[in-house]
């Protein structure tokens, strides 16, 4: 087993907990340890706060008093287990949001999210993203190493590869988008924004994105979005349907997960096309089946494999064709992530990084 900071074996380190609604602290707690020969321990350089983290944050996802927080992250590997094959101490990787053995039937068809020995950073028992270190299980399955030549104004883009620009790709393929697509985006969040970004990736002519802040629709149109719609609801929907000749896009992503949203979605969608749908359901009373049905719908989508998009997405970071950097518009210290917390809630930020 190899370590990098042997003087730091015993130290304890600081990680952010939360404590019910609006109770973001940042806490002492041990230092993350390879516990088994699979593990690693990672020492964060970047972390940042999702949107799906705001629903603990308000109180609609319930948390344990105390439990750790935060799933997105890149660092550099400081322990390494035994059977770790694939990174080395002293390697800056990226940790996607699940961890992942790598090699059971779930994760060979590129589905990670399903894998049986995996699990999700901030669950019970396991070490959060947003702190100074985290003990990553199953390293060979779950981290992506960086090249050590990678030029270090690219972190943004990489760490936004732990999620969200996953999340991003996800819709986008869920949707079925391609070359010459006519493509409607619903939610200007960072996922929203990433899914802009796919849907410019996979080559679509026509991108629509749906959102109401100028400082994001600046975003959007930096990442290919051809059209903004402001509107919401019932407007939303009929401009949408008078931009595309009466007929709706072809594919569209639902990036936001509650009942307002999915009715966008349900009416900008023409028939024939396809929902790729990323948003974390919240207050939904159920998808319309009879309308999928006669409308001839198709629906794809669910909790993104980030893992299994993460290659293909850091090599285009790296030769220049995409940046999703720009999803975040501001950056705390650890001591200040309440304040992150804040902002994201508030509105006042799109998307926070967090620097240990």
């Amino acid at each position: 087993m190899q370590r990098l900071f042997n003087d730091l074996e015993e130290a304890p380190v600081r990680a952010t907990t939360i404590y019910g609604t609006r109770d973001i602290r940042v806490e002492e707690v041990p230092d993350a340890a390879v516990q088994e020969a699979t593990d690693v321990v990672v020492r964060v350089e970047l972390a940042c706060i999702c949107g799906s983290d705001l629903w603990a944050y308000r109180g609609v996802a319930k948390r344990a008093d105390g439990q750790r927080i935060g799933h997105e992250f890149l660092g550099v590997v400081e322990e390494v287990g035994g059977d770790v094959k694939s990174v080395q101490v002293g390697d800056r990787v990226i940790a996607p949001f699940v961890w992942s053995d790598g090699t059971c039937a779930y994760c060979q068809a590129g589905l990670q999210t399903s894998c049986r020995s995996g699990g999700f950073w901030g669950s019970k028992g396991s070490d959060g993203g947003q702190g100074e270190a985290v003990r990553v299980p199953q390293a060979d399955g779950t981290l992506v190493r960086v090249p050590s030549d990678a030029p270090a104004e690219l972190l943004p883009a990489f760490l936004s590869l732990s999620d969200v620009m996953g999340t991003g790709h996800h819709a986008a393929m869920g949707a079925g988008v391609g070359p010459g697509a006519t493509v409607a985006v619903v939610g200007d969040g960072a996922v929203g924004l990433c899914g802009v970004l796919a849907a410019k990736r996979l080559g679509a002519e026509r991108i629509i994105a749906l959102g109401r802040h100028e400082d994001r629709a600046k975003i959007a149109r930096l990442f290919g979005a051809t059209d903004q719609v402001a509107e919401r609801g019932e407007a939303a929907i009929e401009r949408i349907k008078e931009m595309t000749g009466g007929l709706g896009a072809a594919a569209v992503l639902e990036c936001v997960g509650t009942e307002q949203s999915w009715e966008t979605a349900m009416g900008i969608v023409r028939d024939g096309g396809r929902i790729g749908y990323v948003g974390v359901p919240h207050e939904m009373p159920g998808l319309p089946l009879g309308k999928l049905f006669g409308r001839n719908i198709a629906i794809g989508g669910g909790v993104a494999p980030a893992r299994a998009y993460l290659p293909e997405l850091l090599a285009d970071v790296l030769a220049g064709r995409i940046d999703p950097g720009p999803v975040f518009d501001r950056t705390v210290s650890l001591a200040d992530v309440a304040q992150g917390y804040q902002a994201m809630d508030e509105r006042t930020a799109l998307k926070v990084i967090v620097k240990p």
